[in-house]
């Protein structure tokens, strides 16, 4: 895939600008990432590069790191990502129910992105509230107690 000459002035305006926030130092690592993570909506081969360059930091070791968590992406990701905890407390709430209702909903299965570029759907660990299990979190809302009957209803308010 090549990238445009607006798109290369993009992604070197957005890491110019997250270490412009967080520093030039390797302390500042996660929050760049984090930050061009959240603005270009994953961590391309071209963001890396700069933030490598920018930071001094191997590009072995920033793979290393952007792989690792969960909440950085190297691929893209769909315009709303639903991420399912799957823990155990979640899991005795109907978790596995509610797995199948958005997987039969959207049509996708763990870690893959709609055709449409709308969605993608992830499992993740748990996000430490187990009392309202089972729980999803799309883009930053959190829902709790959620029966799949509701899925539908949940993701309407996203179109």
């Amino acid at each position: 895939m090549s990238v445009t000459l607006s798109e290369a002035r993009d992604v070197s305006s957005v890491v110019a600008e997250a270490i412009a926030h967080h520093g030039d130092t390797t302390d500042a690592l996660i929050p760049v990432l984090s930050e061009v993570n959240e603005k270009l909506g994953y961590l391309s081969v071209d963001a890396l590069t700069e933030i490598s360059r920018s930071l001094r930091v191997p590009s072995s070791q920033l793979m290393s790191t952007a792989s690792f968590y969960r909440l950085l992406s190297t691929t893209p990701r769909g315009e709303h990502v639903i991420r399912f905890c799957e823990s155990a407390p979640c899991h005795v709430m109907g978790g596995r129910q509610l797995w199948q209702a958005l997987q039969e909903a959207l049509g996708l299965a763990a870690g893959e992105t709609s055709d449409d570029g709308k969605w993608t759907l992830l499992t993740a660990s748990c996000p430490g509230i187990c009392g309202v299990g089972p729980v999803i979190m799309i883009d930053d809302d959190v829902y709790g107690n959620v029966a799949p009957d509701r899925v539908p209803e949940i993701l309407a308010l996203y179109e």
